[in-house]
């Protein structure tokens, strides 16, 4: 028996590393490309991811509406797609609307968590992945659908990639080695505080490479870095919350050694969102923090 079960890890960590190996890959390739294969890439990750996050709340008694999660979805990416970001608060107005009406025509119970949880599978499934395609348009003008278009988004957005992969990498070999103390044991019971700094510091180390191929500055790439390590891990904590609440263990069994597609990405969902922001607000452009420090000086300059 013993033997069967050390067979079974080591078949499992084998196909951990081959799927892991495949979609890496298939990303890098997508990332680099840029325009449609990124988009049909984002697409059926957003799809699956969908499906899952449906099938974990149906299995706790929920019933979010999956019709309205995908169309929303599909929409948030095609807007940012065609760089159509006006149009992104009416469609999340619109989100909200439908998400009441179609629990009201249904009359399904429980009516406010199937109106909440639909809700926040578009936002959660369909519009924080769009920030993959942000990302990759930063320093882009237009819509170049079938030609490789290189940018500084380009470069971020293999910044960012890299990072959160490397917390995947560095995670999982710090605590399977060294991990002792449990990091979050009711949520995730496997995750240790070892693997977790472990995971930040390989994500920091890899992150370094940013003042050279990325533009940023050493304080930039560190701080990019810990952002991007920090909420990948917070990504993972909070899918493993669904579904530790949904008495689930996997969102799927769709990738081999990983689960399911939600399972690979969920530390994607909210990394990319905050690695954005800060590319945007704290590296491109103005800055927010000294536009902020110049308005306080102007304050205390005009009243004192």
């Amino acid at each position: 028996m013993e033997q069967t079960n050390s067979e079974n890890v080591k078949k499992n960590k084998i196909a951990r590393v081959i799927t892991g190996t495949i979609i890496s890959l298939i990303s890098i390739g997508a990332i680099i490309l840029g325009s449609i294969p990124l988009f049909v890439l984002l697409t059926v990750i957003i799809i699956l991811c969908s499906k899952e996050f449906v099938k974990i709340l149906t299995h706790k008694g929920f019933h979010p509406s999956l019709s309205i999660i995908l169309f929303s979805a599909i929409v948030f990416i095609t807007l940012t797609f065609f760089h159509r970001f006006d149009l992104v608060p009416s469609m999340l107005t619109l989100t909200i609307a439908a998400s009441f009406l179609i629990v009201l025509f249904r009359g399904r119970q429980p009516y406010i968590v199937n109106v909440a949880t639909t809700i926040l599978g578009a936002l959660y499934c369909g519009w924080l992945p769009c920030h993959l395609l942000l990302i990759r348009q930063i320093g882009l003008n237009r819509v170049a659908a079938f030609e490789f278009t290189p940018s500084i988004g380009l470069s971020l957005l293999l910044f960012t990639f890299l990072a959160v992969a490397m917390t995947d990498i560095g995670a999982y070999y710090f605590g399977v080695n060294f991990g002792k103390h449990k990091l979050a044991e009711v949520i995730s019971p496997k995750k240790t505080v070892e693997g977790a700094i472990g995971g930040g510091i390989c994500a920091i180390l890899i992150s370094l490479l940013g003042t050279k191929y990325a533009s940023l500055s050493f304080c930039q790439a560190i701080i990019g870095g810990l952002l991007i390590t920090v909420f990948a891990q917070l990504g993972d904590l909070s899918e493993s919350l669904i579904k530790r609440d949904a008495g689930v263990k996997d969102s799927s069994d769709i990738l081999p050694g990983h689960g399911g597609m939600l399972d690979r990405f969920d530390g994607y969902i909210f990394a990319l969102p905050v690695a954005y922001y800060f590319f945007t607000h704290f590296c491109i452009g103005k800055n927010v923090f000294v536009e902020f420090l110049s308005y306080l000086k102007g304050v205390i300059d005009v009243y004192f």
